[in-house]
């Protein structure tokens, strides 16, 4: 069964809504949804899943600065993440505010990782991952976990 890694930073909850909304469609897909706060994640277990998607809010047009922190760290796992399935969301107040550059910068490190990326979530559009806080920005992030989870399966 494939494991998928949600990782979030939220400060005012909207960003966590749409990781919990990633996680369901993971799980609709068949995978295992591990939700976990940045916070809350040693830059070692990393390799041990299958796909990992990375949520944050756009300050200034960029990922907070504790998803920095992760990816920055996560140069110890370099070679260890190559293949792996890998995503983003991002939330931000403003209708465009910095969204797909926030995204590009967290799918340009899982690049530079190895990984395969993956946006255009299934059903709904979007091109680099799911974005906003609305409804449909749900409905983005929910096909992406599925389009993660059926990807990562295929690999």
């Amino acid at each position: 069964m494939v494991k998928i890694l949600v990782i979030y930073y939220s400060k005012t909850g909207h960003t966590e809504e749409l990781a919990k909304a990633v996680a369901e469609g993971v799980k609709d897909a068949g995978g295992v949804a591990v939700l976990k706060k940045v916070s809350e994640v040693e830059v070692d277990e990393l390799p041990t899943y299958d796909g990992i998607i990375i949520g944050s809010p756009v300050y200034f047009g960029n990922m907070a600065a504790e998803v920095k922190r992760l990816i920055d760290d996560s140069i110890s796992v370099r070679r260890k993440l190559e293949g792996k399935v890998g995503a983003t969301f991002v939330t931000s107040r403003h209708r465009t505010g910095g969204k797909e550059t926030t995204m590009l910068s967290i799918l340009e490190a899982m690049l530079i990782h190895g990984m395969v990326v993956v946006g255009d979530p299934i059903e709904v559009g979007g091109h680099y991952g799911a974005a906003g806080t609305d409804e449909q920005a749900k409905k983005e992030a929910f096909g992406l976990g599925k389009r993660v989870t059926m990807i990562a399966e295929k690999l």
